[in-house]
């Protein structure tokens, strides 16, 4: 009857329910597609030989020097001003300036010489040695203050009392380290002290800092994403996307000691994204962006099909530098790129953007050549010594020290040993004997 049936209706409808929701669990299981898995970018690469190895870490430390020496006598200036005075520079010139904490630590130095870019070498190649397996941020802000507190109480020294000359040396020292040790002492201090003392590092401008060092961790890696994060966790001076770019050299640098092609060691700033900056809404990647742009730039130049007839009249009118090793064309076609790159130049000259987008720009236009790559960096101008000191250390891990130019090699060991004090032999010694 309709009575008994209306009691089962309840019942079949939940049954009905109940197979149209298990249908639709089964059909979305049967759907999902799963997200991409990400690969780390040449994981598993391998590590050279002894020998060759050693022979890379000799030849990114002789060739970040060198790339600091054939900026140091221009550092900050305009290519104009270098073209009106060296003309082209090809080779390593003498450091006529003034000493400065971050500049030589001397008056008018001879060729050869180099700033605290290659200091900071010498620096990590202490650090790496001596902390291999307890690196970090609390094992690198003891290593800096150590040295700055060494610096510091060598001004109670009585011959130091008794010479004017001595003092000004000594000073010089605490100087340079003065601003690294104040953020190295916040950060022991807590998160607070060490985010105020950050922000005001060098002004509070997003600078090259983790630049000078970082390009060191790619040559203690195992691969270029692990040379990312440990450079990474280290750029306790950098804020925003400088820590990226930071970063991204050391990766670039690991790449370079596997690898003779430069598509994959500039790929790396592509593919090597562990921290997901792409990610970043309506920004998204700053270093992808400027990395892609200053190789679009390079590219654009060379395709110009007569390329004095988009020069301005300046370029025209002045005669090509003696010394410039290409042809006309060539030569107009760099200018070209110097005129884009001036067109996004940042206020501050060693602003990490910049710095990163003439590196990667330099790497694009010589095409592994170290002597192009570095001349281009140098006659742009700028901060020149800190883009080419980067530039070198990856060309130098990708071709190693034989491979150096002969003169420039041996002239860079030389007057970096007896002059300033740092053997860069004994340097890339230290790294190699802590292998990776």
């Amino acid at each position: 009857s309709y009575r008994s049936f209306r009691w089962l209706i309840p019942g079949i409808l939940i049954l009905i329910v109940t197979l149209i929701l298990g249908c639709r669990e089964e059909r979305a299981e049967t759907l999902d597609i799963p997200s991409p898995k990400k690969q780390v970018y040449a994981s598993g690469i391998p590590i050279p030989d002894s020998t060759a190895y050693c022979d890379k870490v000799l030849g990114a430390l002789v060739g970040s020097a060198i790339g600091d020496a054939m900026g140091a006598s221009t550092e900050m200036w305009n290519r104009r001003d270098i073209r009106r005075t060296y003309g082209y520079i090809n080779d390593l010139t003498p450091a006529v300036r003034y000493e400065s904490p971050e500049g030589t630590w001397d008056h008018n130095l001879g060729s050869g010489a180099t700033t605290d870019d290659t200091r900071w070498k010498a620096f990590m190649a202490d650090y790496l040695s001596g902390n291999r397996e307890l690196m970090g941020p609390d094992a690198f802000t003891k290593s800096i203050l150590a040295y700055y507190q060494q610096a510091t109480t060598g001004l109670a020294d009585p011959d130091i009392a008794r010479s004017t000359d001595l003092l000004d040396s000594t000073l010089e020292k605490v100087q340079w380290m003065k601003e690294w040790a104040r953020v190295a002492m916040a950060y022991q201090e807590g998160p607070e002290a060490y985010q105020n003392a950050r922000d005001r590092f060098y002004g509070g401008e997003m600078s090259c800092a983790g630049m000078l060092y970082t390009p060191a961790f790619g040559l203690v890696a195992q691969d270029p994403e692990s040379a990312y994060e440990m450079a990474y966790d280290h750029t306790l001076f950098d804020i925003g996307y400088a820590r990226d770019i930071s970063a991204l050299v050391a990766a670039m640098t690991r790449m370079a000691m596997h690898t003779q092609d430069m598509d994959s060691i500039l790929n790396t700033a592509v593919f090597t994204d562990p921290k997901r900056f792409q990610d970043s809404r309506l920004v998204g990647r700053l270093s992808l962006d400027i990395a892609l742009g200053a190789r679009d730039y390079v590219r654009r130049a060379r395709q110009i099909p007569d390329p004095g007839s988009g020069m301005d009249m300046d370029s025209l009118r002045l005669r090509i530098p003696d010394a410039y090793p290409g042809d006309a064309d060539q030569w107009l076609r760099q200018q070209a790129v110097y005129r884009m790159l001036e067109e996004d130049q940042r206020a501050i000259p060693f602003h990490a953007g910049e710095i990163w987008q003439i590196l990667i720009a330099a790497l694009e236009w010589g095409q592994g050549d170290l002597d192009a790559t570095l001349a281009f960096i140098v006659n742009y101008g700028r901060d020149n010594d800190t883009v080419a000191a980067v530039a070198g250390m990856i060309l130098g891990a990708k071709i190693g020290f034989e491979g150096l130019p002969e003169e420039k090699r041996e002239t860079i060991l030389e007057v970096n040993r007896e002059q300033l004090g740092m053997d860069l032999k004994a340097m890339a010694e230290k790294i190699c004997q802590g292998g990776t």
